[in-house]
């Protein structure tokens, strides 16, 4: 043995000093564990103070102050100055405007519209296109839906034409004006998360029922694409030639009138498409406020389920969308001659001139009706108990447990547990605003009928996630798979969301579960795109490094590639729950209750009126709500990656 002698000074040093006090181990809660007790802790309280569920309030302050609202503005519509210099002068010129493009598209008649439509696209779009589009339009007419057609072109046109006109400069603006930029923000915001049911009762309230509250219904829901599509384009224009023309002394004007305008362009010609689309859709549902055309005959087929003819115009509804999105679409690339413009533009006025028939022939119309109401009633007479068995199997195993989870809730623990959770996964501000929300919604009085709409929502979203992130992982992957799917997700995401509840209330007939099925269909689309643009966008660097390590394609998958489309994969969750929200609440109109049918029940009975609104302006609380807790997640998770 050998022994080990200290050295003299380390003893001394040892002896002076005493002996050392052991350290205190540091203790850390990691957020997993924060996440798990505050989970305890919800549980444990909903358990303790859940109550039968909130009884409705059927005289809730809400309902008086909007139904107050409603006949102060009818006993001042004449009188008020408001009204007087205001809001009648708005109606209006909203009337003429209406009444303008109304009497131009009729008085081409029909050959002669078509006719047009054919000029214009060749000049616009080139002569292929234009054979195309002559076709659409005729296919319209055989339909035999060639007036109530023209009645939609006619609004569609009227709110674009508005939308532009006020949209690209307030867009110009905001791209040169960061000030008003900022300001914009948060306004558009809220404007494009709001579902299209909650324009349409302030619009009534103020413009009545009829085309003109339709037009700037419309108008609303359409111009926020306008203004930020313009301002990217404005935004985008290269500096350096920006810096050259200023170089070369031009003025202000001049570097917008003949620099940044031009450069812009395709994308301010790809602002209008939006538009055209997001107006196209949006007109078919004012049909709920008495506005002519397509969305009047689907309305009317659904009340009756009568799913052929509402198929006849759902597909009219179709193919006019995607003829003006590829009008405007090749548009976007090519420059027209002047000569040929003026010379379309001459012929649409002789033609509106010549005294032509606006009734298209009866002998050449053709109905799918008769068709797809024998394949409908086949179906449901042969595929009832698996439709049935579906849908009860969801209903009460995951919809009702979840709904009476949500009903049962005290609004109070509701809005502290949104609170905290949204805090701690989207930030404080996002928690805060969505906890508002929730508060907002339970001072409206509808706290029930909210909490159903929600648990649909919650049920909808996970079944378009599901699919949704299943298509779009194998859209990533497989490259073919990709190219068939791609038309169909194109066709999807130009038709009208009341052409969605079609199917389902073929397959399930009227109720909750029918309007998840028709949000699954309407949301799937853009979830599909964003998780497969998600996946694609992974490094093909991590991709090989993974694969050189012997990572599997299911490692590939779960471990590298889902891990690393993480931002992409909650924007579509954000996307997915907010188009879910705006097709659950169109379900009101084939049973499934809760807001939308309070606020479809406003518009229909005159008593109702002050809780349709406010069910309107729960529906708003509800999808900032949840676009508050998923945006924010989302940026949240974006920022630490």
């Amino acid at each position: 043995m050998t022994a080990t002698v200290a050295p003299a000074e380390a003893v001394e040093t040892t002896e002076l000093s005493g002996p050392e006090e052991p350290a205190r181990p540091k203790v850390r809660v990691s957020r997993r564990t924060v996440v798990a007790v505050l989970v305890v802790a919800t549980v444990v309280a909903y358990l303790s103070l859940r109550n039968g569920g909130a009884a409705e309030e059927p005289d809730a302050w809400a309902f008086r102050f909007f139904s107050g609202v409603r006949d102060w503005v009818d006993d001042n519509r004449d009188t008020s100055p408001v009204f007087l210099y205001g809001v009648n002068y708005l109606r209006l010129g909203v009337v003429e405007l209406v009444g303008l493009v109304q009497s131009l598209l009729y008085g081409l008649g029909w050959t002669g519209l078509v006719a047009t439509v054919g000029a214009l696209t060749a000049v616009l779009a080139g002569w292929r296109l234009a054979i195309g589009a002559v076709a659409g339009f005729l296919f319209l007419g055989v339909l035999g839906l060639w007036e109530e057609s023209v009645d939609t072109l006619v609004l569609t046109l009227s709110a674009v034409l508005l939308a532009v006109l006020i949209g690209v400069p307030i867009g110009i603006l905001a791209a040169r004006v960061p000030a008003v930029g900022a300001v914009l923000k948060p306004v558009l915001d809220v404007m494009q998360i709001m579902p299209t049911f909650a324009y349409l009762a302030p619009m009534t309230l103020l413009f009545s029922i009829g085309e003109p509250a339709a037009v700037i219904a419309t108008l609303i829901f359409a111009i926020p694409v306008t203004i930020r599509i313009t301002a990217l384009g404005i935004s985008e224009v290269s500096p350096t030639t920006v810096e050259a023309a200023t170089a070369l002394g031009s003025t202000r004007w001049q570097l917008l009138g003949k620099v940044r305008l031009p450069m812009a362009r395709p994308t301010i010609v790809l602002a209008v498409n939006q538009t055209i689309m997001m107006a196209l859709s949006m007109v078919v549902v004012t049909a709920l406020i008495d506005a002519p055309g397509l969305g009047q005959t689907i309305v009317t087929a659904l009340e009756r389920v009568n799913v052929g003819v509402a198929f006849d115009a759902g597909l009219a509804i179709v193919v006019l969308a995607v003829v003006l999105d590829r009008i405007t679409t090749k548009a976007a690339g090519r420059r027209p001659r002047l000569p040929y413009v003026a010379g379309a533009l001459v012929l649409t006025a002789v033609l509106a001139l010549l005294p032509l028939s606006s009734e298209f022939p009866e002998r050449w119309q053709f109905s799918f009706a008769g068709p797809v109401n024998d394949i409908t009633s086949w179906v449901e007479f042969h595929w009832y108990d698996a439709t049935e068995a579906l849908k009860n199997v969801i209903s009460a195993g995951l919809l009702d447990p979840l709904q009476t989870v949500l009903v049962t809730t005290p609004w109070w623990l509701f809005v502290v547990v949104v609170l905290v959770f949204g805090s701690l996964a989207s930030g404080w501000k996002s928690g805060v605003i969505a906890a508002l929300a929730a508060a907002g919604i339970s001072g409206l009085g509808l706290w029930q009928h909210a909490m159903q709409t929600l648990a649909t929502v919650l049920v909808g979203t996970v079944a378009t996630m599901a699919f949704g992130v299943l298509l779009g992982v194998l859209c990533a992957r497989h490259d073919r798979f990709a190219r068939g799917l791609r038309p169909l997700l194109d066709a999807a995401q130009t038709m009208p969301s009341f052409v969605y509840l079609l199917p389902a209330v073929a397959l399930f007939g009227a109720s909750r579960f029918t309007a998840i099925v028709a949000a699954v269909i309407y949301a799937v689309p853009p979830v599909v795109r964003l998780v497969e643009r998600g996946v694609r966008d992974v490094p093909p660097t991590v991709v090989e490094a993974a694969l050189s390590a012997g990572s599997t394609p299911r490692q590939l998958l779960w471990k590298v590639q889902l891990p690393m489309a993480r931002g992409g994969l909650l924007l579509a969750t954000n996307q997915g729950i907010v188009m879910v929200l705006a097709m659950v609440v169109v379900g009101g109109l084939v049973g499934a209750g809760a807001l939308g049918y309070d606020v479809v029940t406003g518009f229909a009975q005159r008593e109702d009126f002050g809780q349709g609104l406010a069910a309107g302006f729960a529906i708003v609380l509800l999808g900032v709500l949840l676009d508050r807790l998923t945006q924010g997640l989302h940026s949240a998770k974006g920022t630490r990656a």
